[in-house]
């Protein structure tokens, strides 16, 4: 398994029966590591499968090593923003285009994957509740909340959110 995304990886890993031997290629976001660090990891890398999270240029990376069986799961930016781009769009449709199979994580991107690779299907995120639960309210503290709104971009991942920053007095 190449790259991750909100934990998917992880997730399917931690779920996967025990016979399943996975090697997880991560990444940071160090120049190296995030172009000729991850190309050397899945260069030496050999499996049965590789599945790599977004098609992006870890999915290119990963074919232009010939690995494959190749599956390219789509997270969601990489085809409503990248697909489209001028600067980063040829490698999402390369990917689009030579990855065996192909998993999308959101049911309306499915058209536009199917419309590049006929192997697509809907894969739900799967969720970990011991991940992502309710964390319990601070109560009493001392530190002043911020919220930090962004205008909405939606060409920047995130914009939509509201930010809160916590500051000690």
């Amino acid at each position: 398994m190449v790259n991750d995304c909100a934990f998917v990886g992880e997730t399917l890993i931690k779920y996967l029966p025990s016979f399943f031997n996975v090697v997880h290629i991560k990444r940071t976001r160090r120049f190296f590591d995030k172009t000729f660090g991850v190309f050397w990891k899945i260069l030496r890398c050999t499996g049965d499968l590789y599945h790599v999270h977004y098609l992006f240029q870890d999915c290119y990376l990963a074919l232009k090593c010939r690995k494959h069986p190749l599956v390219g799961h789509a997270h969601g930016s990489d085809l409503r923003e990248t697909l489209h781009s001028k600067k980063w769009g040829r490698l999402v449709r390369y990917a689009l285009q030579e990855c065996d199979k192909v998993l999308v994580a959101q049911p309306k991107l499915l058209g536009v994957a199917k419309a590049y690779n006929n192997t697509a299907d809907y894969f739900p995120t799967p969720y970990d509740p011991e991940i992502f639960y309710p964390k319990p309210l601070f109560i009493n503290h001392k530190v002043k909340q911020i919220l930090l709104a962004s205008p909405h971009n939606f060409r920047t991942k995130g914009t939509d959110k509201f930010s809160t920053c916590l500051i000690t007095c």
